[in-house]
């Protein structure tokens, strides 16, 4: 049968039956009902071949955009997300881009330039250039943030019980990472706060962050970076005064060169959660501050002697290089990413 035979048959122009068979026009539900009758084949037959394809062309097209995307995905530091898990391995470069969107849960590098672009770069524009961040590598780290915290079930936030749970954790302070981790995950999960232990990726040079995920759920996600419990503890308090005192639209980062009105505010806030004014004057009024009056102060007011030191240096009263041995050097493992 010519192409013209089957346009009369069908009613149809030999135009219409020509884009039809070399693929320039689809096969619709009623030129597949009109096949069935001239030719005897099911109109299922027809829609579902031009149901693959129409995904064939789709998935030619998009690997056709893909192999342009392959030089934006060698912006990110891949190698270290595959070893991580983030990533599958053992994939070509043209796959890892696609896998790439997968993890953004986006469809084009354009999507990711709106979603993370803009707020990225406002954070750059506040932050000193003797520490620029790495775009790609901070987005990758707080988007895995995002996808962790999914698994973290929490209850609505509560602001009071959240306040609450500021000064439980303080007791968590003297204890290992195996038992303080997932108790701190519980104990902010029913305040309505995701907690997420994620180690650094190259150039992120972050020790924290915060955000709201939803007005009824926000994360706290804690970087690796320093492995000291003085940062690490002063880390969270200080994105956890952001939760309570600052805007749910706001990205809160703790990075180097980052400071701000905001910034200040929760430092100063979470430096007296963890050690309270009015027992720290006390510690300073008298010198010299000796190891051992640190550890029976921090016994005292039941911290971490390692916060207690890390407060003295960073206010200046003792240099940096001493009583670093009153600190906690904690050792994370992949269980911990």
């Amino acid at each position: 049968m010519t192409q013209a035979q089957l346009a009369s048959r069908m009613g149809k122009t030999e135009k219409f039956v020509s884009e039809v068979v070399n693929g320039k026009a689809p096969v619709t539900p009623e030129t597949a009902l009109h096949l069935e009758h001239v030719l005897g084949t099911p109109a299922s037959f027809w829609n579902n071949r031009e149901r693959a394809y129409r995904e064939h062309v789709a998935r030619a097209n998009e690997e056709l955009q893909l192999s342009a995307q392959v030089e934006w995905a060698r912006r990110f530091p891949l190698r270290t997300m595959v070893q991580r898990g983030w990533l599958p391995r053992g994939s070509d470069r043209v796959a890892q881009a696609a896998q790439l969107l997968d993890f953004f849960g986006i469809a084009t590098p354009r999507e990711w330039e709106a979603l993370w672009g803009d707020q990225l770069s406002a954070i750059a524009f506040r932050q000193s250039k003797a520490h620029e961040i790495g775009r790609c590598a901070l987005s990758a780290w707080l988007r895995y943030g995002e996808i962790a915290a999914r698994d973290v079930r929490c209850g609505d936030y509560d602001r009071d019980a959240f306040r609450d749970a500021l000064g439980s954790a303080r007791t968590l302070t003297t204890q290992d990472p195996e038992a303080f981790e997932p108790a701190l995950i519980e104990l902010c999960a029913k305040a309505g706060v995701a907690v997420v232990f994620t180690a650094d990726l190259p150039k992120t040079r972050v020790s924290a962050a915060v955000r709201w995920l939803s007005p009824r759920k926000a994360l706290i996600q804690l970087g690796l970076r320093y492995r000291t419990d003085d940062h690490l503890w002063f880390s969270f308090f200080h994105e956890g005064v952001h939760v309570l005192r600052h805007g749910k639209k706001m990205l809160y980062l703790e990075t180097e060169g980052l400071s701000d009105e905001a910034e200040l505010e929760a430092s100063r806030v979470a430096a007296d959660i963890l050690i309270p004014r009015a027992q720290y004057d006390a510690l300073v009024a008298t010198t010299p501050i000796s190891t051992d009056r640190i550890k029976g102060f921090a016994e005292m007011v039941g911290i971490a002697p390692g916060i207690v030191v890390g407060r003295l240096q960073r206010d200046g009263l003792i240099p940096y290089t001493h009583c670093n041995g009153l600190k906690r050097h904690f050792k994370w493992t992949a269980a911990s990413d």
